[in-house]
């Protein structure tokens, strides 16, 4: 669906999908070292069948903080 820059931004499209009623994942963009310190990009995945009212809540949000800047 989308990829995430780090962790924490995962978990706030995660937490956007989840407030409009889409599930998601959470899942490594690419391959990572676990003992590696830094923050990896993640790709938040959704079902097929919720793609385009995520991408939908997704522009929402940043149609929102575009008009608050």
């Amino acid at each position: 669906m989308t990829v995430a820059g780090d962790v924490t931004e995962g978990e706030q499209l995660q937490e956007l999908l989840s407030a409009a009623g889409i599930e998601s994942q959470l899942e490594p963009a690419v391959d990572h070292d676990p003992e590696a310190l830094d923050d990896p990009p993640l790709k938040v995945l959704v079902a097929e069948s919720d793609v385009d009212g995520a991408r939908d809540a997704i522009e929402a949000l940043t149609e929102r903080d575009e008009a608050e800047a």
